[in-house]
């Protein structure tokens, strides 16, 4: 299973909508392939300008990594490391970031949310990554 253009459109609607009901404010969502380049994008109106590159910041990271940033944040804290160590700019160990895997565990990509309080982020993008789970 790869990752195309509909599923990563699938999991933007999916975001939008439980953002929506669930925390009525605007959002950035950004879905990267494998290799953390970017597949689709939205901005709700509204949405800060900041939050566009956080959102894509998010997704690519969890694509690179492997790992949700959430995951990320905590192995940095844990081993006292810089994220500078990693040599990549675009990352970053914000909470929203959640990395997209097939039923078997290869990694798809990563998707990325800003917008709202970090840990409400990550469970919207959390929503959208249950739809490559089904």
């Amino acid at each position: 299973m790869e990752l195309n253009l509909p599923m990563a459109q699938a999991m933007i609607i999916k975001v939008l909508e439980t953002a929506a009901r669930e925390f009525d404010r605007p959002i950035c969502v950004s879905v990267c392939d494998s290799a953390g380049l970017l597949m689709a994008f939205n901005r709700v109106e509204g949405g800060h300008a900041r939050s566009v590159d956080i959102s894509q910041a998010k997704a690519y990271t969890a694509a690179r990594m492997g790992v949700d940033t959430d995951a990320f944040l905590a192995r940095l804290q844990n081993e006292n490391l810089s994220i500078s160590y990693f040599c990549d700019p675009k990352m970053t160990a914000l909470p929203g970031g959640i990395v997209l895997k097939d039923p078997a565990g290869k990694v798809l990509g990563g998707i990325g949310v800003s917008g709202l309080k970090a840990e409400e982020d990550a469970v919207v993008a959390r929503a959208a990554a249950e739809l490559l789970q089904a």
